[in-house]
């Protein structure tokens, strides 16, 4: 492959996935310090039905419970289950949660927080379409961490800088990791 040509394929692909690396690194930062959002949740009802709905959590079963809750437009990709709390995904916009008491079933509306939301997203739990953007963009981040190393090692004006800065941090990394 032509130099210009990887420069430019590592140029376009971190212009297109930067929206998506500033979400990650703003969310994680955030989360890290401390700030994780929060989710504000509403009684909708409870419905018996909590042994069969535990027995086969499946996505027509859970659609049943919520309308028999009273919940009819609403719709969900996936359920999650935890025990015995099933959570309607993505969580990275409003859904809900239904916990099971013996044969009660309790339903409530959650509705999260931008940086909740943005959490959410950052660890995959976002809408179908959104989990297969974050499989070409970890390969598009691949590609773009590695074109940037492969440039400056064959650059010989950039080559001591590249290994020094490289070196450096795969040290710090390796140091932190271990500890």
């Amino acid at each position: 492959m032509a130099r210009i040509l990887l420069i430019k394929l590592h140029l376009y692909f971190s212009a297109f996935f930067s929206a998506a690396i500033v979400l990650v690194a703003l969310s994680g930062g955030l989360y890290l310090i401390g700030i994780k959002g929060s989710v504000d949740q509403q009684l909708v009802g409870t419905v018996d039905m909590g042994e069969a709905l535990l027995a086969d959590p499946s996505h027509a079963r859970v659609a049943a419970a919520l309308s028999a809750a009273g919940v009819t437009d609403f719709e969900f990709d996936y359920v999650n289950v935890k025990g015995t709390q099933l959570v309607t995904r993505p969580t990275s916009r409003p859904f809900y949660s239904l916990t099971i008491d013996d044969d009660q079933v309790t339903v409530r509306y959650s509705t999260p927080t931008l940086q909740k939301r943005m959490i959410e997203l950052h660890m995959g739990h976002g809408p179908s379409a959104y989990k297969t953007y974050q499989q070409f963009f970890a390969a598009g981040m691949l590609f773009v961490m590695l074109s940037g190393l492969w440039l400056g090692l064959s650059s010989d004006r950039l080559r001591r800088t590249t290994l020094i800065t490289a070196g450096s941090g795969l040290l710090l990394f390796t140091v932190l990791v271990l500890s």
